[in-house]
């Protein structure tokens, strides 16, 4: 780790890409900087995660036929991947959930990403950190797409805790989300059915495209859809929102784009290359 990382962030700086543990990084941040903390750390499956991008190219002897019978030739990119394997996971998370609740400000949110295998450990270790009290939400985000299992119900969702650091201060902004369609139109107003209804703690929305518009190739990207939801109510134009766990840099582009100003930190060399093409022109990289 660059003791000049340490810093190189103020809050009245621009947005930022830090390359490094994050530990060290936020350990060196000052109390109570950021209105908005969104985390998506490895989900200690046990495995090695990765994604390769593929694209394909018009070619006259492709060994895939597309429209009009038009051949395509398959072309394999970069191959993206980290290790999803901890001996102690939770020795790992714990000391930078307590970094998190320092960096939160009075009116601050923390948004903690993780799938069924780890989300009930850290309801506990989060319920005695920020207070019972100050549990905000379980959100579910429900998706369809992939393997299915035949042997038990098909994990189809991920858990996203929220917690808020003062109960009676903290900032939601209902109003400022993108409202999503009615199951039942038909049981509703025209007026209503046309305007759609707020969000609820379950979220239907797909996993990213391996070729939609938002690909970047690398792998677990979290759809912009999600997190411009969390930070829509959870933030206000000009808030600083943090993001240690950066991966693609979802985070910044979506708080980019809503007029936030954000900080990421990511010590895999292949999410600071995948955010520097991301992100060109928006952050300072260092």
């Amino acid at each position: 780790m660059d003791p000049a990382h340490l810093t190189l962030w103020s809050a009245d700086g621009p947005n930022r890409v830090i390359h490094g543990n994050n530990l060290p990084v936020i350990s060196a941040l000052p109390d109570e900087s950021f209105r908005l903390i969104y985390l998506d750390p490895p989900f200690n499956t046990g495995r090695t995660q990765q994604r390769q991008a593929i694209t394909t190219k018009r070619s006259s002897d492709g060994a895939r036929t597309g429209f009009q019978g038009r051949s395509y030739e398959t072309i394999k990119g970069t191959l993206t991947k980290y290790d999803d394997t901890f001996a102690d996971y939770w020795a790992f998370l714990e000391p930078r959930l307590i970094e998190a609740w320092r960096l939160l400000d009075d009116r601050g949110t923390l948004y903690l990403h993780l799938d069924f295998r780890e989300s009930h450990y850290a309801k506990v270790i989060l319920d005695a950190l920020f207070g019972r009290q100050n549990f905000l939400n379980e959100i579910i985000w429900a998706y369809d797409y992939g393997a299915r299992a035949t042997k038990k119900w098909p994990s189809k969702h991920d858990t996203i805790l929220v917690y808020v650091k003062n109960p009676a201060t903290y900032f939601f902004d209902n109003a400022a989300v993108d409202r999503e369609p009615y199951m039942a139109p038909g049981l509703v107003t025209a007026e209503k059915a046309a305007r759609g209804k707020l969000p609820t703690d379950v979220w239907w929305h797909t996993i990213v495209s391996p070729t939609g518009r938002e690909k970047t190739g690398y792998a677990t990207q979290k759809p912009e859809g999600i997190i411009r939801r969390i930070i829509q109510a959870s933030s206000a134009p000009g808030d600083w929102v943090l993001d240690f766990f950066a991966g693609s840099g979802t985070t910044g582009a979506v708080a980019g784009q809503l007029d936030r100003r954000f900080l990421l930190v990511d010590e895999n060399p292949e999410a600071i290359a995948v955010m520097r093409q991301r992100l060109e022109g928006r952050a300072t990289f260092s």
